[in-house]
């Protein structure tokens, strides 16, 4: 068993940055990658970013030069910068880790709204 839990949501305004960060505790020797999702309300759950245990990086196209993911593997953390933030940013943002034998776990989410 893998538990996520997220936090560094919160209002911010356009133009602006946040950093999320996921703390994974459990059998994390398990976990081949951790990522972020976000989902907007009335929308699908969409990738945002997921990293591997060795560092390798994925990001959803329209977010890559905003968005940072990171990993600090002795905190067994994952963190997600997010720069230039726009209110189509807003979304609830899930951590997620998946497991060598492609198991997902996914955190309770944390919501991100960006208003003026």
């Amino acid at each position: 068993q893998v538990q996520l839990v997220e936090s560094g949501g919160g209002l911010v305004q356009p133009g602006g940055s946040l950093r999320l960060s996921c703390a994974a505790s459990g059998s994390i020797a398990s976990l081949y990658s951790m990522g972020w999702y976000r989902q907007a309300p009335g929308k699908q759950r969409e990738l945002v970013a997921t990293i591997t245990s060795g560092g390798i990086t994925n990001y959803a196209n329209s977010l890559k030069g905003r968005f940072t993911i990171s990993r600090d593997n002795a905190k067994n953390t994952a963190y997600l910068q997010m720069n230039s933030l726009n209110p189509e940013d807003t979304a609830v943002y899930f951590c997620s880790g998946r497991t060598y034998s492609r198991y997902d776990y996914w955190g309770q989410g944390t919501q991100v709204t960006v208003s003026s």
